[in-house]
């Protein structure tokens, strides 16, 4: 199998699916660090100067690696998601696929289309305003309540420019210089509401559906802090059956007719208790370590569906396990000690039991190691020279 983009989510499945004996490769460019393993069959590096698309189409649709034939293909990414769902037809020619849609799949990529498809079956979501120049600041700001977060219409590309998943804003001022700023780079954005409340107030569910409707697996995790809190990335994890979040996901995956691997995040809503659709993503996601140590591997799950092998019963998962990105959570106490949220003891305490961690593996020690010297060079540099952006491209 070969499994094109991501980070630690690929490197989960290159251990986890060699382990059982299926012989992994992956495509992805140099500072993936699951490129690192010793459990990498083969690798495919995405030239620096090359986008991923054209190499993945020369790779998988030009001059064809005879070792791939028939392989079954991964998407980690949403840049793997895009080449994918374009080439659907294609690539199903040649290799195994899954049963996503490629119209369903380029719409969880598009922020607005997924509002829209909730609204549709009637899941609730924050309020978002769309803006196409800085004079739509005027028309909506008597309708905002600072802060708010600057959302772009697609992740991946807004991540490459800016580092992170979105912006937050504290003021009509700053709003319409962000909102400049981010026009001037050619993307698409949306202002959407802040949903107040702590991050632990964040849960997910992920679901595999098949064409007959069958659900594959249930599987609902929650965050307990993220770095920057309020809008960044998950820093520390739990897994825990959330039955509400994953009927309101079912919900959601039924009402638009959704086939394949998903995950959708939702926030509780303190002001009048709803879960609120906040992403959704149609591909394996950063945590699914998490998921492999609490005995839900469903990379396994998928690769056995769609080589026709025998799916089995997935009947629970272990819970209380926790997923711990230390720099980035030491970094979110800090943030949160400075609010007056947290205090050192507290952290420690939260802490203080066994977890999993993303990268590091005694029998595979290299993606750890590499990452690590990645981060150090990238913390250094940030300290001398204020305001250089973190090179990373999770």
């Amino acid at each position: 199998m070969l499994i094109l983009g991501g980070q630690e989510n690929a490197l989960a499945i290159v251990r986890s699916l060699s382990a059982r004996g299926v012989r992994v490769s992956l495509s992805a460019s140099q500072t993936c660090w699951a490129m690192r393993s010793r459990y990498c069959a083969q690798r495919y590096v995405v030239p620096l100067r090359e986008s991923a698309a054209d190499y993945w189409e020369n790779l998988l649709l030009g001059n064809t690696d005879a070792a791939l034939n028939d392989s079954v293909l991964f998407a980690c990414s949403d840049e793997a998601i895009e080449f994918m769902s374009a080439r659907r037809d294609q690539l199903a020619r040649r290799y195994l696929l899954d049963d996503h849609l490629a119209s369903q799949q380029v719409a969880m990529l598009d922020k607005r289309e997924t509002i829209r498809l909730a609204a549709q079956v009637g899941i609730p979501t924050p309020k978002q305003w769309p803006v196409h120049e800085v004079a739509d600041v005027d028309a909506i700001e008597p309708s905002l309540d600072f802060p708010v977060l600057l959302r772009p219409i697609h992740s991946h590309k807004f991540q490459r420019v800016f580092r992170k998943k979105l912006l937050i804003v504290r003021d009509a001022g700053e709003l319409r210089a962000k909102v400049a700023e981010v026009l001037a780079h050619g993307l698409e954005i949306i202002v959407c509401e802040l949903i107040p409340g702590p991050d632990d107030l964040l849960s997910s569910y992920y679901t595999y559906i098949a064409p007959n409707g069958q659900h594959l697996f249930h599987f609902t995790k929650r965050i307990i802090r993220r770095s920057p809190p309020n809008f960044g990335l998950g820093s520390y994890h739990a897994t825990e059956w959330l039955p509400d979040t994953a009927e309101m996901g079912k919900r959601f995956f039924r009402g638009i007719g959704f086939r394949g691997l998903g995950n959708v995040e939702f926030k509780r809503d303190p002001r009048d208790g709803q879960l609120k659709l906040i992403e959704v993503n149609a591909r394996f996601t950063a945590a699914q370590e998490l998921l492999v140590r609490a005995q839900m591997d469903i990379a396994w799950i998928v690769y056995l569906h769609v080589t026709g092998g025998v799916v089995p019963a997935a009947n629970g998962f272990k819970e209380h396990l926790r997923l711990w990105y230390f720099l980035d959570d030491f970094d979110a106490y800090r943030d949160l000690r400075a609010l007056g949220q947290l205090s050192f003891l507290s952290w420690v305490r939260s802490i203080s039991r066994p977890q999993v961690v993303p990268y590091f593996s005694f029998h595979d020690p290299k993606p750890a190691l590499a990452k690590g010297w990645n981060t150090l060079q990238t913390r250094v540099l940030k300290r001398r020279f204020v305001g250089a952006a973190p090179f990373d491209i999770a």
